[in-house]
């Protein structure tokens, strides 16, 4: 079943891939930045469904998404979610398996791909940004990596997608600090933000 899902995953990367070159005449800059083994926590701002996909076929490492478990509503989402090994969280949940499989997937080496806004453009809804990178951050000690996402509103509209420089946080490692964690929050999206202009 492990083999028939890669190649799967193989196929449909390829494809959005491929999609996403020529509707939206993809453009990927800073790909350098991103850590070729050790594991890394990727953040990135939410404007569309084509995020994810976006990140996924361009940041060529091992990773796994945290979405929310409405996503499993529609089958082909659903299927997606398969595929890609998405790490499923219940609204408003700080669920302990979605937690286990997130510190395990950076445990392992792996990346762990996030949203930090929680939804599609939720700052600009004023939805306060969400703090679930800093805590993996600052339990692990693994880095960030940012990612600006620009463009692409609508097909054949140039998208861009922007890796900054990795973000180390482990001076802060086992801080239980609210303070930090709000301040770890708002250094991840400004880095965000800052590479989406």
């Amino acid at each position: 079943m492990e083999i028939f899902k890669k190649v799967i995953k193989s196929i449909v990367k390829g494809a959005i891939y491929i999609y996403c070159k020529i509707v939206y005449r993809m453009q990927i800059i800073g790909k350098e930045n991103i850590p070729k083994q050790e594991p890394v926590i990727i953040c990135g701002n939410h404007k569309s469904f084509l995020d994810p996909p976006l990140i996924e076929v361009t940041c060529g490492r091992e990773s796994r998404f945290l979405a929310k478990e409405e996503l499993t509503k529609s089958k082909f989402l659903a299927a997606l979610g398969w595929v890609f090994n998405v790490i499923l969280v219940k609204k408003d949940s700080k669920e302990v398996k979605a937690l286990k499989e997130s510190l395990q997937t950076l445990k392992d080496g792996n990346c762990l791909a996030l949203f930090p806004e929680g939804t599609r453009n939720g700052i600009e809804k004023g939805e306060k940004v969400k703090d679930g990178a800093a805590f993996f951050a600052v339990r692990t000690g693994v880095k960030v990596l940012p990612v600006g996402i620009s463009g692409g509103e609508k097909p054949f509209k140039k998208v861009t997608i922007k890796y900054g420089k990795p973000l180390d946080f482990s001076e802060y490692k086992n801080s239980k600090d609210k303070e930090v964690l709000d301040k770890i929050t708002k250094d991840i999206m400004d880095n965000i933000l800052s590479l989406t202009k």
